[in-house]
């Protein structure tokens, strides 16, 4: 089946050629740089890894050091102390409001993004993602929606960095920052992120209606978390025992078989 797909690109590629009266050669190397455009450049990738770091790098350090100094952060019970009427500090709104706007600007922009082969996985994580901060604001739940927002940049830092140190070719960096990137991930997202969300917002939380709501919008999340674990378990094994080519496992869709097709009609 495979060899039949191939010949009858081979064979549409010569027939092309014959119609427009120019060499195979020529034909192909129009599609092919016509293929290219549609590949995100090596400047678009690095770019767009560099924005997205400088922001996950200012998020969770900013975040670190509005946090650190309060109670609720050590004690969490804390959290409840006086619930619902907690007052909002501007620090912690401004926070809400930067990471709120950040996610929004990420669904607008996501058509235009490097295309990731977990594409759909993104749109449902956004969208959970910004319904998660507008309830949890509504419900001032903000001193356990900052800590959660803080456990999810904890990793995504690392990640773009190590695609930035991928993209400079600095291969030994990159793996390094790649390792950090997967124990920090796997434990704050399937350890740490579930300890917080279950023991408060399933046994503390008294709001029948947006308890069902925030709970069924942090279990996607947490589906979408051992999904990624998984892809970069894959990765890492991959990368150690196998010394199979270290990508992104979310990296864009690479080229289709056609160029292997183009490669067969050089011989023809």
């Amino acid at each position: 089946m495979y060899n039949l797909v191939i010949s009858l690109q081979v064979e549409d590629l010569i027939s092309v050629a014959k119609q427009s009266g120019l060499p195979v050669r020529t034909v192909q190397t129009w599609f092919r740089h016509r293929r290219a455009q549609d590949h995100p450049r090596l400047t678009k990738r690095f770019c767009e890894a560099s924005w997205r770091f400088t922001f996950y790098f200012t998020s969770f350090f900013s975040g670190v050091t509005l946090l650190y100094d309060k109670p609720w952060v050590w004690d969490h019970t804390l959290c409840w102390l006086r619930y619902p009427q907690q007052p909002l500090l501007p620090a912690l709104g401004w926070f809400y409001l930067l990471e709120l706007s950040f996610y929004c600007s990420l669904v607008v922009t996501l058509p235009f993004d490097v295309k990731r082969k977990d594409f759909k996985e993104q749109i449902i994580h956004h969208i959970a993602t910004i319904t998660l901060i507008f309830v949890s604001y509504c419900a001032n739940l903000i001193r356990l929606g900052v800590m959660i927002m803080l456990v999810h940049d904890a990793s995504d830092y690392l990640l773009e960095l190590a695609k930035v140190l991928h993209y400079m070719k600095w291969k030994r960096v990159c793996e390094a920052v790649f390792i950090v990137f997967a124990v920090v991930f796997i434990s704050s997202r399937l350890v740490i992120f579930p300890l917080i969300t279950y023991h408060y917002y399933v046994t503390k939380f008294e709001m029948f209606f947006l308890s069902c709501l925030i709970n069924a919008f942090l279990v996607i999340l947490q589906l979408l978390h051992i999904f990624w674990s998984y892809l970069i378990l894959r990765m890492t094994f991959g990368v150690i025992l196998y010394g199979a080519k270290k990508k992104d496992a979310r990296s864009d869709t690479e080229e289709s078989d056609g160029s292997e097709a183009e490669d067969a009609a050089k011989n023809k």
